[in-house]
C-alpha cells in the first residue's frame, strides 16, 4: 500500500466551471518533490490541505473536512478500460493517487499514516460535479461516475508532515462500525433512505453527511 503520485493543480481559467471567477484546479500533475499536507481551515475559507496546491470555489471544495482527496489506481484502471482512454495520475483531480488501497472500502473515521509523518481521517466521498464532468469531456458523466459508486476518499488532517510518491501508506486505525465510504456515498446521492445508518460514524462523518442524517432521522425516523 503506498502513493503512486501526489498531485497539485494550479488555477485555469475554463468554459465549464460556476465558479465566480471562471477558475478551477481540478487539472492536477504530479509533484516532483515533497508536499507539505497540513488543515487548511474552515470550509468557505480554507482551500487545500496541500501546499501549492490550488483549490478555486471554496463554496463547496476545500476546508478542512475535505483537506485531501484520494483516488485508487485500481478504480481509474477500470474506468480506463470503460472509457477506451488514458487517464493519467491526477486525472480525476485526486491529489493522492494510491495502489493497494481499497478506498470505497475504507470506513469513515479510519486513519492512515503516510511517509513517517502525516495522518489522515477518511470523512467522505467525493460528490460529483459539474466541472468535473467538464474536465474529462465525458457525456453523462456525473451520472455514471454516481452509479459506479467509487467516489474516492476525502480526509481531514489529524498530524501534519510532508508526503512524496513512493510513501507507504499504512491503515492505522479501523473504527467500530460498518460505514464505509461507499455506503456514506450512497446514502447522500441515490439511497438516501440508507441516511440513518450513517449515525454510526458519530462526528468523523462530514459534518454536512451528518447533518443530512440527522435531519433525515428528524422527519421519518431510523
Amino acid at each position: 500500500m503506498r502513493l503512486l503520485s501526489v498531485n497539485l493543480g494550479r488555477a485555469k481559467a475554463v468554459p465549464y466551471t460556476d465558479q465566480p471567477e471562471g477558475v478551477t484546479g481540478i487539472d492536477k500533475r504530479p509533484a516532483d518533490g515533497p508536499v507539505r499536507v497540513a488543515a487548511p481551515g474552515a470550509k468557505g475559507f480554507g482551500a487545500s490541505g496541500l501546499a501549492g496546491d490550488a483549490v478555486c470555489d471554496t463554496r463547496h471544495h476545500g476546508g478542512d473536512d475535505q483537506a485531501v482527496y484520494a483516488m485508487a489506481r485500481e478504480d481509474m484502471d477500470a474506468w480506463e478500460r470503460e472509457l477506451g482512454r488514458e487517464l493519467p495520475n491526477g486525472s480525476f483531480g485526486e491529489n493522492l493517487t494510491t495502489t493497494g488501497l481499497d478506498l470505497a472500502g475504507a470506513l469513515i473515521g479510519e486513519h492512515w499514516r503516510i511517509g513517517p509523518e502525516l495522518l489522515l481521517e477518511v470523512t467522505s466521498g467525493r460528490i460529483p460535479c459539474r466541472t468535473f464532468q467538464g474536465h474529462l469531456g465525458e457525456p453523462r458523466w456525473v451520472k455514471r461516475f454516481t452509479a459506479k459508486g467509487a467516489p474516492g476518499a476525502y480526509f481531514r488532517v489529524l498530524e501534519p508532515g510532508e508526503i512524496r510518491a513512493g510513501d507507504p501508506v499504512r491503515i492505522v486505525h479501523r473504527p467500530a462500525h460498518e460505514v464505509t465510504v461507499a455506503l456514506q456515498f450512497r446514502a447522500v446521492t441515490t439511497q438516501r433512505e440508507l441516511l440513518p445508518r450513517l449515525l454510526a460514524a458519530g462526528d468523523a462523518l462530514h459534518p454536512e453527511a451528518l447533518a443530512s442524517a440527522r435531519k433525515y432521522v428528524a422527519e421519518y425516523g431510523a
